[in-house]
């Protein structure tokens, strides 16, 4: 358990790729919040057996993405519960699929909020108590839209090459204090954020599910696999080892080949 006495902040961690993220953190040991919507049982389910995992400490915070203050308070009471808030992983993400001339107002604004601006709220809040203890991770799931582009996902897209691009600021600033900053670009993840645009882009598109899952959402991932979220985990669990402790500023692919093109 080599992050025994550790804390990991993760946001949009009550399913998919960021319960991957919390999963793997707690079972080396480290204390855990977890941040994001759903079933109250159901998430306060998943807190216990990640206290259990772990044999420390796990909570569970349920601040809004959107809102600046209660994202400065999560990382606060993480701070004040476990110590320190040691690994920072943002992952809060939400989408939606529509032409430009289409895209609705208030998804344009949503989408930026909470997959690029809540990033730098989190790391904002979360930086200098890294900075001050010489030893930091900062995560941030970015996608393979950091790097290339697909039509009718504007926000998205312009999203993740903001986080790519604030990860790399951030890698700079924290060079010399023992912390790094890293983004993850998975390709398509099994996730239940990938399962709900699937209705959408069969809309804009005039596909079939099936076309859309193999003919879309795989067409460019070389392996014609999906990307699990173990997997995903497992790349974050070796960032925050001692062995990453030169990897920064990086732009981590996880995409089939994707970008490989």
């Amino acid at each position: 358990m080599f992050l025994k006495g550790k804390t990991a902040l993760v946001t949009g961690s009550t399913s998919g790729i960021g319960l991957a993220y919390a999963k793997a953190l707690a079972a080396e040991g480290a204390n855990v919040t977890i941040n994001g919507f759903g079933d109250a049982a159901a998430i306060e389910s998943e807190r216990q057996a990640l206290a259990a995992a772990s044999g420390a400490g796990a909570s569970y915070s349920a601040a809004d993405m959107t809102r600046p203050d209660e994202i400065a308070a999560m990382v606060a009471d993480c701070a004040k519960e476990f110590g320190s808030v040691d690994i920072l992983i943002n992952n809060a993400g939400i989408q939606h699929v529509a032409p430009v001339e289409e895209f609705p107002l208030d998804k344009w604004d949503a989408i930026i909020a909470i997959n690029l601006t809540s990033a730098f709220h989190t790391i904002r809040a979360a930086l200098p108590g890294m900075k001050a203890r010489k030893w930091g991770r900062i995560i941030n799931t970015a996608s393979a839209h950091s790097l290339t582009a697909s039509p009718f996902k504007s926000a998205y897209v312009a999203a993740k090459h903001g986080i790519a691009g604030l990860t790399k600021t951030v890698a700079l600033e924290a060079a010399t204090f023992g912390v790094t900053a890293n983004c993850i670009s998975p390709g398509y993840v099994w996730t239940p954020l990938v399962e709900k645009q699937i209705p959408d882009t069969m809309k804009a598109r005039g596909l079939t599910r099936e076309q859309v899952m193999n003919d879309v959402l795989l067409a460019g991932q070389p392996t014609k696999e999906f990307v699990t979220v173990e997997q995903v985990a497992s790349l974050a669990l070796y960032l925050c080892s001692d062995g990453a402790a030169s990897i920064t500023g990086a732009n981590l692919s996880m995409d089939g080949g994707w970008t490989a093109a």
